[in-house]
């Protein structure tokens, strides 16, 4: 055919944006937001009832403090795991749940994660009898209680906000820019598994949970890697033996 023909396109196999579509993608996103919303408001109220019923005892307070520290530690390490296994070669494999819904139960367990982290910062920095203050809950080494681990939890808090920030780039055609900072995600949860042990006073009542905790995220973070590797390497291969020989004319 020559360059001056007129070219014939099959509408056929032409993609057109299919309205419903987009109408479902909508409908998950709103759907998404307001179960965030609920879990957010349903949870910070929860704990308010528990504060306001907790009255003025600073015991009370330690409790709620301690309590939702160690809910937030738990959820974080859900959240690590969960991204780990959402960024797993394999992933497909796990066929009893949705790519939508698993990313939407990662994204609600996150928020989660940020509720008891803001209830348990906010105790800590209204307990007089915490040595935390509301400088050592927002400014590194602010506090008189223990100032390095407390400042490695709250550097824990904001590498975990800019992972979570960043995540929101994700298949928006933003390019990949925003991978490595939410690889931060690893960072926030190790040094929140070091804010916890080292500022705690209860930690060696608790030692048994972080090793097992730690060894979990250690396992699966392993897994993922070495599953990544392999995949990468059989992308390699795919890729030579398709690779043209010098000389030989492909088909066309």
């Amino acid at each position: 055919m020559s360059s001056l023909e007129p070219r014939v396109v099959d509408s056929s196999h032409t993609q057109m944006p299919d309205p419903q579509s987009a109408t479902r993608s909508l409908v998950r996103q709103v759907a998404t937001v307001l179960e965030i919303t609920v879990a957010a408001v349903v949870t910070g109220a929860a704990v308010g009832v528990v504060t306001v019923l907790a009255g003025d005892s600073d015991a009370h307070l330690w409790l709620i403090a301690r309590a939702t520290g160690l809910m937030s530690y738990a959820l974080l390490t859900i959240v690590t795991i969960s991204g780990l296994l959402l960024a797993a070669p394999h992933r497909r494999a796990l066929r009893f749940l949705t790519p939508a819904t698993r990313l939407r139960a990662h994204i609600i367990v996150t928020v989660f994660t940020l509720v008891f982290t803001v209830i348990h910062i906010v105790v800590l920095a209204i307990d007089p009898w915490a040595n935390v203050g509301w400088a050592g809950a927002l400014l590194p080494f602010g506090a008189e209680y223990r100032p390095v681990p407390v400042t490695v939890g709250l550097i824990a808090l904001w590498a975990g906000v800019i992972s979570g920030v960043t995540a929101g780039f994700a298949g928006r055609g933003t390019g990949t820019w925003w991978r490595p900072l939410h690889r931060l995600a690893g960072v926030a949860w190790i040094l929140a598994w070091l804010h916890g042990i080292f500022a705690g006073s209860d930690t060696p009542a608790l030692l048994g949970m972080y090793a097992l905790t730690g060894l979990a995220v250690i396992l699966v973070a392993a897994w993922r890697y070495s599953a990544s590797r392999h995949a990468s390497r059989q992308d390699r291969a795919t890729a030579v033996s398709f690779s043209p020989v010098p000389g030989q004319q492909v088909p066309r």
